[in-house]
């Protein structure tokens, strides 16, 4: 005997109720037959998967409105750098003397159990290192430009991260684990801060790289896909001119596209009279809305052309190699100063990539001279349009690189220590918090974990790392999971 498909029996059976009862729909029928409690089955389902996108402290709104911080903030936004594929603490930021003292002799400790691959005799940088500013902290010459801005940076030589590939540690870096697919750091900031600008995402991504963990280092995973990041570019073209993928110009399309867009809401409404409040159709509505308005501001947010030559200049836009990187960090200043709560910006591979395991003299080089001058310009551009006291740049990489010389003239993947840096709202300026030791292996003071590095950029932004949380097939998650210390002592 044939049995048919059980979903064949319910379309068929719902279809053929529809019509004898004419009723406009399945959801108008659960709403009435059997005194309506499979409709109320229905919004129950609804319910659960949206009841935590108006939390934390929604007024039960737009998802995306702004959200009350849940102690008092520092910052307002992140603008994070990101240089992709590991930039060698040792050679700028972090200075051994006995390094030198020590090049080409074997490594007098024992070298770390967790590699990448096979390391020879201990290597020195290849450039100077230089005091700057009062604080007098060294930065070596691949960042003579970042060197000049020293007093207002917070450097960090003692992070730490669990994956020695590239994949893990990027995903870790962005979303607090390199295993399983997790929400990133953006985007549980706008779900826990929501937006400041109605017309623009609350998360972009510019030039993000397509390797690595991809697009999940800035998607949302379970969180609601409102709050994922919305790239411009990627990391296998050059920068020059790009913008949103599909987003057309309003030239001469208004009126018709605002006309669809109010029939549509009114059917939308009367929908809603008929079935009651749906949380998943009100947020659709909504997301139709922010295409829409996005059409008339993010082309002006896009156009450099109205920024002055000094401007820039400062940036080091029209010069040869830091055009594309200064658009990129000026577009970055652009949207800050329009409301965008998180800013990522990737020199990020294939094209640009700080994965130097042979000539790393010429491929560090390169990679700087191409960020040195729009960072710095960055820094300066924020202070001077009064976005300093409440931005928060962050300046980093996945791991760094090896004390010990792979082949003849090149570093390995480092996990156990490396460095970045963090400036503006609510830091310690001229600052260095935390120290590895004499060769660069392993932190010996303030050690700070990934986990740490989220816990601290949350509270900057008035969040509680352990209070942020998102139900999830039956568990309360967090971008610490269990883990994270704040480092309440480069906080001003």
């Amino acid at each position: 005997m044939l049995v048919p498909r059980a979903d064949k029996v319910s379309m068929d059976h719902s279809q053929r109720l529809c019509r004898i009862h004419h009723f406009n729909d399945r959801r108008e029928m659960l709403q009435n037959i059997a005194c309506g409690f499979g409709h109320v089955a229905l919004l129950g389902l609804l319910g659960s998967e949206t009841s935590a996108v108006a939390s934390p402290g929604s007024s039960g709104s737009s998802p995306l409105a702004p959200k009350p911080h849940q102690h008092l903030p520092q910052a307002k936004r992140v603008i994070f750098l990101f240089l992709h594929g590991g930039l060698s603490h040792v050679d700028s930021f972090d200075p051994k003397p006995k390094l030198s003292e020590m090049d080409g002799e074997p490594t007098p400790i024992e070298k770390p159990k967790f590699n990448f691959a096979s390391t020879g005799n201990l290597l020195k940088s290849p450039w100077k290192f230089h005091k700057y500013g009062q604080s007098g902290i060294e930065v070596s010459d691949l960042f003579p430009r970042v060197g000049q801005c020293i007093d207002d940076i917070c450097v960090i030589r003692s992070m730490s991260t669990n994956f020695v590939a590239h994949g893990g540690a990027n995903l870790q870096l962005n979303t607090g684990n390199g295993i399983f697919v997790r929400p990133c750091m953006g985007a549980w900031l706008l779900y826990g801060l929501g937006s400041e600008n109605e017309n623009l995402p609350g998360f972009i991504t510019i030039c993000p790289s397509v390797q690595h963990g991809g697009a999940q280092n800035y998607g949302s995973a379970f969180l609601p896909a409102m709050f994922q990041g919305t790239a411009i570019g990627d990391g296998s073209s050059a920068f020059e001119d790009k913008g949103f993928d599909n987003l057309e110009s309003m030239s001469g399309t208004s009126g018709f596209q605002r006309r669809k867009l109010d029939l549509l809401a009114q059917r939308n409404q009367r929908h809603l009279k008929q079935s009651g409040q749906d949380a998943r159709l009100a947020a659709r509505m909504e997301s139709f809305e922010l295409a829409y308005r996005m059409q008339m501001e993010a082309p002006e947010a896009l156009d450099l052309s109205d920024e002055t030559r000094e401007t820039q200049q400062l940036y080091g836009i029209g010069e040869d190699p830091t055009d594309e990187f200064g658009r990129e960090c000026l577009l970055a200043r652009r949207f800050a100063e329009r409301g965008v709560r998180y800013i990522q910006v990737g020199h990020s591979g294939p094209r640009h990539y700080w994965d130097q395991h042979g000539n790393l003299k010429g491929g560090h080089e390169a990679n700087a001279r191409k960020v040195d001058k729009p960072i710095a310009g960055l820094l300066r551009d924020l202070k001077r349009r009064g976005l300093w006291d409440d931005t928060l740049v962050i300046c980093g990489t996945e791991f760094g690189r090896t004390p010990a010389a792979q082949g003849k003239d090149g570093r390995d993947h480092h996990p156990d220590a490396f460095t970045m840096w963090m400036a503006g709202a609510g830091l310690k300026g001229g600052y260095v918090y935390g120290a590895t030791d004499d060769f660069g292996y392993y932190v010996t003071e303030n050690k700070m974990h990934i986990h740490d590095f989220h816990a601290t950029v949350l509270h900057l932004l008035g969040l509680d790392h352990t209070k942020l949380t998102y139900r999830y097939s039956g568990r309360d998650y967090r971008l610490t999971d269990v883990h994270g210390n704040v480092a309440h002592d480069i906080i001003a």
